[in-house]
């Protein structure tokens, strides 16, 4: 069954969405304003979001510019009123998958959600395996592999692999990896991220002779196709 994140501050709408979705047969969790929109969504995983643009408290596309900054794949449908051009465009630009006008028919809404779920499904189902050289991650089991030979890495030392690993060929500071790794509140010292890189350096390279996570002296990390 997916779920189903509904952001709108008009309670009588929130509700309609709520009824006519759990009808179709979706879990539904609703928030009526941008600030606790954005702390289910840090907390918790949804399968689609649809996002009112304009919210108390902090606006629609505040929220999608933030959640994007640590989910790039979960669909997101705005739903914005007939006039704001301006505000579809930039939150197509900011990440968002699809918009729907106010008033709008809810069968073409229903429609928009299937859609979108089917494609996201099939996304995920190519993406369950991520391969370099000869390291294998199955995201579904969440196990790790060198060649035939397993390995066993905490919850945090996965998060920051696999992390790396989606996001090949890109260089990443040490607190931006605080801020997709560890979550956007945590407080701690940057020197935590050199801790676990040299964590999972000894557990996925050292025994085997190999080098996946290279360091770029006065930047950070990154995975990269090319040796470096």
């Amino acid at each position: 069954m997916s779920s189903i994140l509904i952001v709108e501050d008009e309670e009588k709408l929130a509700r309609v969405l709520e009824l006519e979705l759990s009808y179709e047969g979706y879990e539904t969790e609703t928030a009526l304003d941008g600030q606790h929109a954005f702390q289910l969504l840090h907390s918790n995983t949804y399968q689609l979001v649809l996002l009112d643009i304009m919210l108390p408290g902090m606006s629609g596309l505040e929220v999608l510019r933030r959640f994007r900054k640590i989910n790039k794949d979960t669909p997101i449908i705005l739903l914005t009123a007939r006039d704001e051009v301006h505000d579809k465009v930039s939150g197509l630009d900011l990440g968002a998958n699809d918009y729907v006008t106010k008033p709008f028919q809810i069968e073409e809404l229903l429609a928009r959600i299937r859609v979108h779920l089917r494609t996201n499904t099939n996304q995920q189902q190519e993406t369950d395996m991520l391969l370099f050289d000869d390291l294998l991650i199955d995201l579904k089991s969440r196990s790790v592999k060198r060649g035939t030979q397993s390995i066993e890495l905490t919850p945090r030392e996965y998060d920051l692999l696999t992390f790396l690993l989606k996001n090949k060929n890109q260089v990443f500071q040490r607190e931006q990896l605080l801020d997709k790794v560890w979550g956007y509140n945590y407080a701690g010292d940057t020197n935590v991220v050199d801790v676990y890189i040299r964590y999972v350096r000894n557990k996925i390279d050292k025994p085997f002779n190999k080098s996946t996570i290279q360091t770029i002296r006065g930047v950070g990390y990154t995975i990269k196709d090319i040796k470096i």
